[in-house]
This record gives structure tokens, sequence and C-alpha cells, in this order.
């Protein structure tokens, strides 16, 4: 098998998945008889991460593998191609995404004691739909309340390896902005915007379609 075959091949299915891909997926597109190895599958992916250097494209890892994608820089003229997909989040949302993702496992008066509102069951269960949020486990208090952390489908959404890599607090709402730019989601319910004027004002970001995987 040569280079340019199994690189063509790693190129095309990381183009094609449309989801990041792990190396083991990676390794089983090829016959068994000629199954290149970790290695080779790993310096393939390292070569193309450096041949999109400096373009409009670059290839990440995530959580859950490797995938192409657009650059962030490049995401607001990109979402021009689906003006028509715009969609609607409010800092509600965003607030408590980024509470949880900061904080977890967190409940949700712990996150309504921090925004000093009551949190919409409708953000909850958005970010629960998404697959972004989910219930890890349970306080031990009276009540015994639900604990909120994030998943591998977050890290992977916002390109991150890991929690490791969540940045300063003060760059979340740039790295949220561009991300949902370039994101298919339905829009909110129109009480979460009421909930965001009582947190000190609404601000809504738009989004346009999923991110260009493949």
């Amino acid at each position: 098998m040569s280079d340019s075959y199994l690189r063509n091949v790693i190129e095309a299915a990381l183009l094609a998945a449309g989801a990041p891909l792990p190396v083991a997926e990676l390794t089983r597109l090829f016959d068994e008889s000629a199954r290149p190895s970790v290695q080779q599958v790993r310096a393939v992916v390292a070569a193309l991460a450096e041949e999109y250097s400096g373009r409009g494209i670059e290839l990440k890892e995530t959580a859950g593998g490797f995938r192409i994608q657009v650059r962030r820089e490049l995401a607001g003229e990109i979402s021009r191609l689906w003006p028509e997909r715009a969609t609607r989040y409010s800092r509600a949302l965003l607030e408590t995404l980024a509470l949880i993702a900061y904080r977890q496992p967190v409940t949700r008066a712990e996150i309504e004691a921090v925004r000093g509102v009551a949190v919409n069951p409708n953000i909850i269960r958005t970010l629960i739909e998404r697959n972004w949020v989910r219930v890890v486990g349970h306080r031990n208090v009276p009540g015994h309340p639900e604990l909120l952390g994030t998943t591998r489908e977050f890290l992977d959404y916002f390109g991150l390896k890991s929690l490791d890599e969540l940045p300063p607090l003060a760059e979340l709402k740039a790295i949220c902005d561009v991300s949902l730019q370039l994101g298919l989601a339905e829009e909110e319910n129109p009480e979460d915007d009421e909930l965001s004027a009582e947190g000190g004002g609404s601000r809504e970001l738009v989004a346009g379609p999923r991110d260009l995987e493949g």
C-alpha cells in the first residue's frame, strides 16, 4: 500500500465522516491484510495537519478523534452561505452551559445561586437533547438533586480534547460565538430570553449550519 493511497483514504474519510474519527476507526478502513499501524495513521494525520497550516480548513483533534473543519476565524464569512438557517441562542443558555462546564458536577440550584435567577427547565432540556450535558450523579443532600456535567459531544462540538483545554472565562464568549455560527440548532423557548433579561440583559448569538467537517 502506497503512502499516497493511505493519505488519500484517511483524508477522504475525515472529510466525509461529518464527525470526529478516532485512530482505531481510521485503521479499520483498510483490509486487515494491509491495515496500517496506529503510528502510520498518526503520521498521516500529522502530515495533513501540517499541509493545512495557513489554509481555510484545519485538521483538529477533539475528544472523539480527528476531524477536518473550517478555521474559527473564517466562521462569520462561511456562515453567510446559510443565512436562512440562522438560529438564536440566548445569553441564559450560554451562561448555563458555561457554569456547567466550569463548575461540574453542579446542581441546578447551584447554577441558580450563581446566576441569581431560576434556570428555565427548557434550557436544561435543550442542552441534554443536544447531548452537550448529561446527568452524572446525585448530590448527597436532602432531595438528592441531579448533578450535571458535560459530555464528549460537548468537547467535540467546541473543538476540545479535554476539559483541561477550556479557555479562560474571558475567552469563552468568543469561542461560543464562532462555534455556534457554524452549528445547527433549534430556537430556544421565548421564556429563556425573559430569564436572560432578568440576569442583566439579553444577548443572542446567531448560528448557521453545522461546522463543515465533511
